[in-house]
């Protein structure tokens, strides 16, 4: 029966599923402990390709270079574009292409992060590559998991990529600034998110205009005060 249904080839996925992940979680307790005798935070941002990551970082960098010391790992499939926006920042950064695959990983930030090693920084901020799926299943070493959902995109993702929101510590709602021309339910996004993690920070923010963004700054100068 099992020739013909497939299961055994599911079974083989499976067990080599699980096999990635036991081996990313030993990587990322290495990592973990690595950042902590360092005195370094880090802060993984996952989001769905086009919810402001970036933007983010850049309106970061603005607000706290001058207060404290940070780094970027920025992870896409291709191009270093994302580096470079971050990089006209004055800010150390370090891209890792992932040549399609749809996350980054804890051997992957490994790598990266001794790229940066030699730079003094408190916070460690890794752009993760765009996708609300692969990317929950992966833990980095991070101190704090950032999940983003852009207006544009709908208020209804935490019903459609639960893990994404049941991991994470905090939420950021971006470009609140469109609230106006979108059909974009703000009290829906909360109550579903909350519904799948009580214990959720969510922040509604705008980094083009700066509404909310005094919070997200404030929960990073604790994180980073610790």
């Amino acid at each position: 029966m099992c020739e013909h249904c497939g299961c055994q080839e599911r079974k083989k996925e499976i067990a080599l599923e699980k096999k990635i992940l036991a081996q990313n979680e030993e990587i990322a307790a290495r990592n973990r402990r690595h950042f902590q005798e360092k005195g370094i935070k880090v802060i993984n941002l996952i989001s769905a390709p086009g919810s402001g990551k970036t933007t983010l970082l850049e309106a970061t960098i603005e607000a706290l270079r001058d207060k404290i010391p940070m780094a970027v790992i920025e992870g896409d499939p291709e191009t270093e574009r994302d580096a470079e926006r971050i990089r006209k920042k004055g800010v150390p950064v370090v891209q890792v292409t992932t040549g399609g695959a749809c996350h980054l990983d804890a051997l992957q930030v490994h790598r990266a992060f001794h790229q940066l090693e030699e730079n003094h920084f408190r916070l460690l901020f890794i752009e993760n590559v765009g996708n609300l799926l692969c990317p929950s299943a992966f833990d980095l070493g991070e101190d704090l998991r950032v999940v983003l959902v852009s207006v544009p995109e709908g208020s209804d993702k935490p019903a459609k990529y639960p893990a994404s929101f049941f991991r994470a510590q905090v939420s950021l709602i971006t470009k609140i600034d469109l609230l106006p021309y979108f059909d974009f339910d703000l009290k829906e996004v909360q109550k579903l998110a909350l519904q799948i993690n009580p214990r959720l920070r969510i922040i509604p923010l705008s980094a083009k205009t700066g509404e909310g963004l005094s919070l997200w700054l404030k929960l990073l100068e604790d994180l980073a005060s610790r």
